[in-house]
């Protein structure tokens, strides 16, 4: 029996980690990570698998990269399986001041690394020329002389 359904002390014991029975349940996902390395940013997905020359496609939308992966199921007499197969979607928010030009993006032993600069926007200074119109030249309004003056 799991230890997932075996009460110790009196209580229900936490879930078994090493019983992954339960995984099926939820959506399979892209497993990420992501640093910054000075000023470089890094994302690394973990792909096992997959020809990442028509398996996997990635797009940029904004301050967010998107991968669509595909994993496709080899027609063999398995006896047991654990493995998803399908397709897959992955949203990552990217930092500020990424530079769309130097994102690059490499496949090497089931792991997929995705770089980009980021450029850090330095204050600058520069002085607001005015423009200066021509005065226009306002006249005091004409007092109306009363007609009926004494």
């Amino acid at each position: 029996m799991s230890t997932s359904t075996k009460f110790r002390g009196g209580a229900l014991a936490p879930f078994d980690w090493t019983n992954l029975s339960w995984l099926p349940m939820l959506a399979p996902t892209i497993r990420v990570e992501d640093y910054l390395d000075g000023d470089r940013y890094v994302v690394r997905a973990e792909l096992p698998g997959i020809d990442p020359a028509k398996d996997v496609r990635i797009t940029r939308t904004g301050d967010t990269l998107r991968l669509d992966v595909v994993r496709r199921e080899s027609h063999t007499d398995k006896v047991h399986s654990e493995f998803h197969y399908g397709s897959f979607s992955r949203l990552i928010p990217l930092p500020g001041g990424v530079k769309e030009e130097t994102i690059a993006a490499r496949y090497a032993d089931g792991i997929l690394e995705i770089t980009a600069t980021v450029g850090l926007t330095e204050p600058t200074a520069r002085e607001i020329p005015i423009t200066v119109e021509p005065a226009v030249k306002v006249e005091p309004p004409v007092k109306a002389e009363h007609a009926g003056r004494r």
